[in-house]
C-alpha cells in the first residue's frame, strides 16, 4: 500500500484527507448504514417473510396507486433492471405482484401491486416502523435526528442531479 501523504488524487491535485474527527463519523456512518439496513432486512424476512427489497417495491408500489413501470420501480430503488425484474419475478411467485403489458403504449411492462401485497405490506408496516423507531428514531435526540435529515437532504440534493428518476422526498 502507498503512503497516503504522497499518493495523488485521480485529478493530479493531493487528496484532502480526512481528519480525525472526520475520519470517525465517515466510519460511524458507513458501521451505522450498513448495521441499520441489515437489521431492517433481518426484522423483514424474520417477520414477513420479505426482503428489505421486496418491502421497498411494495412501498413504491403502493405510494404510486398500485402501478409503475418496470423501469420507474428499478430507477426508484436505484438497482439494475435485471435484478428488479428477478425480485420481481420472485414476488410474482408468491402472488405479491403482477406484471402486465403496458395499456399506455403496449411496450412497456407494468408491475402491479395485488390485494395479497397490500395486505402483506399493511401488516409488515407496523414492524417495520417499529424496527425503524428502536434502532435510530428512539435512540438520539430530536434535533440529532433533524440535523441527520438535513445532511442526508444535501447528500441527496448532491447526488440526485445526475438521477432525477431516483427523487423520492416528499
Amino acid at each position: 500500500m502507498t503512503d497516503q501523504s504522497s499518493a495523488p488524487a485521480a485529478t493530479g491535485r493531493e487528496p484532502r484527507w480526512l481528519d480525525a474527527d472526520q475520519q470517525r463519523a465517515w466510519r460511524a456512518f458507513l458501521l451505522g448504514t450498513t448495521l441499520l439496513l441489515d437489521r431492517l432486512d433481518e426484522d423483514l424476512r424474520r417477520e414477513h417473510g420479505l426482503s428489505a427489497v421486496e418491502y421497498e417495491i411494495l412501498v413504491r408500489l403502493s405510494e404510486a396507486g398500485g402501478t409503475l413501470r418496470m423501469a420507474q420501480l428499478a430507477a426508484s430503488l436505484a438497482h439494475s433492471r435485471s435484478r428488479v425484474t428477478h425480485t420481481v419475478k420472485r414476488m410474482e411467485g408468491a402472488r405479491l405482484v403482477v406484471r402486465e403489458e403496458s395499456p399506455a403504449d403496449g411496450r412497456g411492462v407494468d408491475c402491479r401491486l395485488t390485494d395479497a401485497g397490500m395486505d402483506l405490506l399493511r401488516t409488515a408496516a407496523p414492524d417495520h416502523v417499529e424496527t425503524v423507531r428502536q434502532s435510530l428514531v428512539d435512540l438520539v435526540e430530536r434535533d440529532d435526528l433533524m440535523a441527520l435529515g438535513r445532511v442526508m437532504d444535501a447528500v441527496c440534493d448532491r447526488l440526485i442531479c445526475a438521477h432525477p428518476e431516483r427523487e423520492l422526498r416528499r
